[in-house]
């Protein structure tokens, strides 16, 4: 697992943002362990729901937003949220950050919306902030004000892949289903080809996981990304102090091959 990216680090650094949109993690079903997957499932089941060729032995997303600038349009919603301890301590912490990306291959534009909180990102209250990409040019509000510059094109290229990562190998399933719109195949993987920025172990940390990956061949792109991970002593968003608790990845994507309609935001 890599070491955290600069993703992270610049939810921290345009927290100095205000206001909150209020959104929560969704009811989930439950995921399988990855003590009892099994990377191939029956004969007859795979032969019945096998994906298409180019993905019947594995697939590869490093980075669960891989292909999507191939596509004419699309919207995603990405989440991260943990809850736990300071590691060797009782006190409590948290963090969350999520953000929602529309994308217009056409007019080389995306906007996001990206909601923040928790003192492992660096403030206690919720925050929030717009970033918009049109072409060369890049704008982010803030506490209501408009700036570009560096930041606002980092802001603006922010990607779920650099956020919360994805996976290096998984197996078809023999599992097929419709989501989002999307004819789709799971595909399972161990904990150690998860790629996971938002982690960092020290020295002593372990770390569990379980999770599935549903892709869709048919746009070679993930629709649906889960992931529990428990972590103990381990640093999360680059923090100084290791902290032991459960971190939850989410990944929808929307929307496919439609192009929304992005423009300056209202104040720039």
């Amino acid at each position: 697992m890599r070491k955290l990216s600069a993703a992270c680090a610049l939810l921290m650094l345009l927290a100095a943002c205000s206001g909150q949109r209020g959104q929560q993690l969704e009811d989930l079903p439950t995921l399988a362990s990855f003590d009892n997957i099994q990377v191939q499932a029956t004969t007859d089941s795979m032969t019945q729901n096998a994906p298409p060729p180019g993905y019947r032995e594995q697939v590869s997303f490093p980075e669960v937003d891989a292909n999507l600038e191939m596509l004419a349009g699309w919207r995603y919603v990405v989440t991260l949220e943990f809850t736990g301890v300071f590691a060797g301590t009782p006190r409590e912490t948290s963090a969350s950050a999520q953000a929602e990306i529309w994308f217009n291959q056409l007019g080389s534009s995306r906007r996001l919306v990206v909601e923040t909180s928790g003192e492992l990102i660096g403030q206690t209250e919720d925050q929030d902030f717009e970033a918009v990409r049109m072409g060369p040019d890049t704008f982010v509000i803030r506490d209501n004000t408009c700036f570009s510059g560096e930041n606002a094109a980092a802001a603006a290229d922010l990607r779920a892949g650099t956020l919360i990562g994805g996976v290096n190998s998984a197996a078809p399933t023999g599992r097929r289903a419709t989501i989002n719109g999307e004819e789709v195949w799971e595909y399972a993987f161990l904990p150690d080809e998860l790629n996971l920025p938002a982690v960092r172990l020290a020295d002593d940390g372990q770390i569990t996981a379980s999770g599935e990956i549903w892709v869709a061949p048919a746009r070679n792109a993930v629709v649906r990304f889960y992931v529990n991970v428990d972590v103990t002593n381990a640093f999360i968003f680059d923090r100084t102090l290791p902290v032991t608790g459960q971190l939850l990845l989410r990944y929808d994507l929307y929307d496919i091959g439609t192009a929304s309609n992005i423009s300056v935001p209202f104040g720039c």
